[in-house]
């Protein structure tokens, strides 16, 4: 490194900062520089930073901007702090330094708060009896002191109001660390000083800490003007974050739909932003759209989005874009901030489109200590991150659990607007997490279960419900709508927008993009409660507990549904429109149309899958039955093959998650190996690791594949040809808590000039740019588009030839019942049209919408030899 290079990055590392909480300002978020742990609890009123929340143990607040370094160096830093010397002993107020040390990324160590960490820092504080204290949280469930501390002074102000002064300065056996409590004028009022600290217990995030109530109340202390300065003080500006967080975005049919995540902002706030774009390097920035917060000036939600709409959009050319928002600094001030990233070009039609897939974003296992190398904490996935980079993905997909309630910060669901904090609390970090994937690439992302604090979730047409298991809503309505914009409000228009009961908005709708059509799906929302709709089976949670019942027998109930009859007649509408050159179809949704996991023989539920041991790669372990869990999409039967006929006629490929077990399967409908081919993606981060381990073996294996692979049944006896399993094994990588779980992404490739499709599943750990990088055992998998409607033909219609055209579409109708059978666009100019009956069937052939389009009545399917059928368009 240069000597001057040198020079400017010590400079840099020593910059002084000086919080700046506006005036005259009430908002939730505490601004750019800062991570509040949980949003909840924190705000900003009138140019001070408060807590507001005491009964939960030690809030923080992380400097995102500044952290303790590892060089050899001084910390300066003070915090006007009240109300002081009113509480216990066991409340106090101050500073976490050294939180998450110098190995871990700064967004997790930012999440500590709460409870002790592994490399969790030092807090040096005043309690609410006026003293101060230096507490270890890093060891055992409370913190602890952790050294000796010399105490003078008891005076306190009647107001309360003090300034903290924390210096570190280096000495013979480590660092001397001193803590100043003053007076408004600057009399010292106590005075702690702690000597010999190991200088790797120091480097880290630095963060102010609130913890218990100094009063009789239920809210937290308060801080204004905190300072931070010192040569020990690296300098990251670019980790600064908001006010906008995460920015999604599709293209589909030249409408561009954009919705950037803010942080909560205040009704004095600015309640409109702008979405500019620049093409070429040349060209000045222009604004496109402009658009109203949805958020605290909207009285019926708080998602705090700005939705943007521009349609018309050049898809044929990559543009930059930066939404631009007039932060409020002051009464009378506002600084712009910009958020950018790059709307690409539409990728050509004839090229292979990439999909990567992903389900479950959970961030730890549990337990009371956070560690971050050994056991539990795997946010933010960066090996994940840039292991799909690497894929250079077309198009992204999260199929629901993108939150889990109770996950990391415990769950709160009331009052509803706590409750709405406490959802975005959560969301928030995914948007950190993944938002450098989405910021340049299409996302489709929708909600499942846990996004709206389900376990499970039979949504039966949006009812109230008191307990899961009755069907329905637990959440208030606009806390679901209010999760179901943040999530799917830059997906294209609802098919069919309107509401279900309660008023909880739709989203299920088709996304035309680089020449194949994606639907997607809302698996949950109309599916009914296997409890209601089967009582002589006793559900609890999706599990019959009634011993005697057979749900292969008897649990197709009639009249349960699953996608509902909205759903169906839009995927029926989807299945025959291949308008505007629409080469190959995809169904997206939550989980798999059938249940691809077994549980031990003595299990009633699978609350034992977390404490199911993982084996080595190689065993086979005795002992399973194959579960009946109503959670999956293989109930109820009925429902599930009416979706799969659908899906059928589009010869469409279905992508999905939720069951954390990698799978891909061929569903069958009324036999083995007659339906479409699916893609279950594994887990990002999985403390429920599913397994697939049949009793007997799979019928028709390919030769050399497993015994779990095959012809099955699964418990409700649904018919499914089981490819590949990513079973949870002892992988011998670590953390084993993590990557013995198996999780990991999907990819899948369409490629749209030989119509073949291929499947993808790949471990977590494996960096995919490493040369022999393996996938988990089975995969790739390599299908033909025509594969996807697996029935065989019972009779033929004369072979298609067309001049004048490339690549028609093809439509066969039951010309008796008018049904259509399928439609697909030709890979060609020749195609032999299969009909699954016997009987006589119209058959439509041209491009969809033009007045290139012939139609041929009344063609009779022979067994053999039925002709050839000469098509020219001039």
């Amino acid at each position: 490194m240069a000597a001057g290079a040198l020079v400017c990055h010590r400079e840099a590392m020593a910059r002084p900062f000086l919080s700046h909480w506006p005036e005259a300002t009430q908002r939730v978020w505490v601004g750019p520089e800062f991570w509040a742990n949980r949003l909840q609890d924190w705000r900003v009123e009138d140019g001070r930073l408060e807590c507001v929340e005491a009964k939960k143990p030690m809030r923080t607040v992380h400097l995102l901007t500044r952290a303790v370094g590892t060089q050899a160096g001084t910390l300066d830093m003070s915090v006007q702090v009240g109300p002081a010397g009113r509480g216990r002993a066991d409340t106090w107020a101050g500073f976490l330094i050294g939180a998450g040390g110098d190995h871990v990324d700064y967004r997790l160590a930012a999440l500590v708060h709460g409870r002790p960490a592994e490399d969790g820092g030092l807090i040096a504080a005043v309690n609410g009896l006026g003293q101060v204290v230096v507490l270890d949280n890093a060891r055992g469930k409370r913190p602890k002191l952790a050294g000796s501390v010399k105490q003078g002074g008891d005076a306190w102000p009647a107001s309360g109001v003090v300034r903290l002064a924390l210096t570190l300065a280096p000495g013979q056996d480590g660092y001397t660390l001193r803590l100043a409590v003053a007076d408004e004028a600057g009399g010292t009022l106590a005075e702690a000083v702690l000597e010999g600290v190991d200088p790797a217990r120091l480097a880290g995030s630095l963060a102010l800490v609130s913890h218990g109530a100094p009063g009789r109340g239920a809210s937290g202390y308060w801080f204004r003007e905190w300072r931070v300065s010192g040569s020990k003080v690296d300098t990251h500006e670019d980790r600064a974050v908001g006010p906008v967080l995460c920015a999604l975005h599709t293209l589909s049919d030249g409408v561009l739909k954009l919705t950037a995540q803010m942080f909560p902002l205040g009704a004095d706030d600015a309640q409109q932003a702008r979405l500019e774009v620049r093409r070429g390097p040349l060209q000045s920035w222009q604004t496109v759209a402009e658009t109203t917060l949805v958020g605290d000036c909207v009285p019926d939600d708080d998602c705090h989005t700005f939705p943007f709409r521009v349609e018309g959009w050049d898809a044929a050319r990559s543009a930059s874009y930066r939404i631009a928002y007039d932060l409020r600094t002051g009464p009378d001030t506002t600084e712009t901030r910009y958020y950018k990233g790059t709307i690409r070009k539409e990728p050509v039609k004839g090229d292979t489109l990439v999909v990567a897939g992903f389900t479950g974003h959970r961030i730890l296992t549990g337990g009371h200590e956070l560690k971050w190398n050994h056991n539990g904490v795997w946010f933010p996935h960066n090996e994940l991150v840039k292991a799909v980079q690497y894929h250079a993905p077309d198009l992204l997909f999260f199929s629901g659990d993108q939150i889990y309630e109770g996950d990391f910060s415990g769950c709160q669901r009331a009052p509803l607007d706590k409750a709405i904090l406490d959802y975005l609390d959560k969301w928030y970090r995914w948007c950190w997490a993944f938002r450098d994937l989405a910021r340049d690439v299409p996302c489709v992302c929708i909600p499942d279960d846990h996004d709206v604090y389900h376990g499970n979730l039979w949504g039966a047409g949006g009812r109230r419900a008191e307990k899961q298991d009755d069907g329905g809503y637990r959440m208030d309505p606009v806390f679901v709508n209010m999760v179901q914009r943040t999530q799917t409000s830059h997906l294209p228009d609802p098919a069919d927008p309107a509401p279900v009961a309660q008023g909880i908005e739709v989203y299920f709708t088709q996304m035309d993009y680089a020449g194949v059509s994606f639907a997607i799906l809302e698996d949950r929302k109309f599916k009914s409660s296997p409890t209601v709709m089967v009582p002589e089976a006793r559900v609890v949670n999706g599990f019959a507990q009634n011993p005697d019942f057979d749900m292969a027998q008897n649990g197709d109930a009639p009249g349960a549904i699953l996608l509902g009859e909205r759903q169906l007649a839009f995927l029926s509408d989807w299945a025959a429109d291949w308008a505007g050159g629409i080469q190959m179809k995809v169904a997206l949704s939550q989980t798999i149309f059938a249940n691809v996991a077994t549980l031990p023989v003595e299990a009633t539920g699978d609350s034992v899958v977390p404490k199911i041991q993982p084996v080595g790669p190689d065993e086979a372990p005795a002992g399973y039955k194959l579960l009946a869990d109503a959670d999956s999409n293989g109930w109820p039967q009925t429902g599930r093959n009416k979706a799969l006929r659908e899906l059928r006629r589009a010869f469409a490929f279905h992508l999905a998650g939720d069951q954390h077990l990698g799978s891909t399967v061929q569903y069958g409908i009324d036999d083995w190996n007659d339906g479409p081919f699916a893609l279950c993606v594994p887990s990002i981060g999985n403390v429920w690791p599913r397994r697939w381990y049949p009793p007997e073996p799979g019928r028709n294996r390919k030769p050399g594949s497993p015994y779990y692979t095959g012809e099955f049944k699964d418990a409700f006896g649904n018919f499914m040809t089981v490819h590949a399993v990513s079973n949870p094994v002892i992988s011998g990588h670590e953390p084993a808590a993590l990557y013995d779980r198996a999780p990991g992404y999907g990819i899948v490739r369409l490629n749209k000039a030989t119509r073949k499709i291929t499947i993808e599943c790949w471990p977590r750990y494996v960096d995919p740019s490493a040369h022999g990088a393996q996938q988990y055992p089975g995969w790739p998998i390599t299908i033909d588009q025509l594969d996807n409607c697996g029935r065989k033909a019972a009779a033929w219609l004369p072979t298609i030839t067309v001049q004048g055209m490339t690549d028609p579409v093809v439509q066969v109708v039951d010309a008796g019942s008018g049904e259509v059978i399928y439609t697909l666009r030709m890979k060609g100019n020749r195609f032999r049209p299969k009909v699954l009956e016997p009987g006589a069937y119209d058959v439509h052939v041209g491009e969809p919408g033009t007045s290139k389009m012939k139609v041929f009545e009344g063609l009779h399917a022979k067994e053999h030899d039925p002709g050839t059928l000469e098509i020219r368009f001039d």
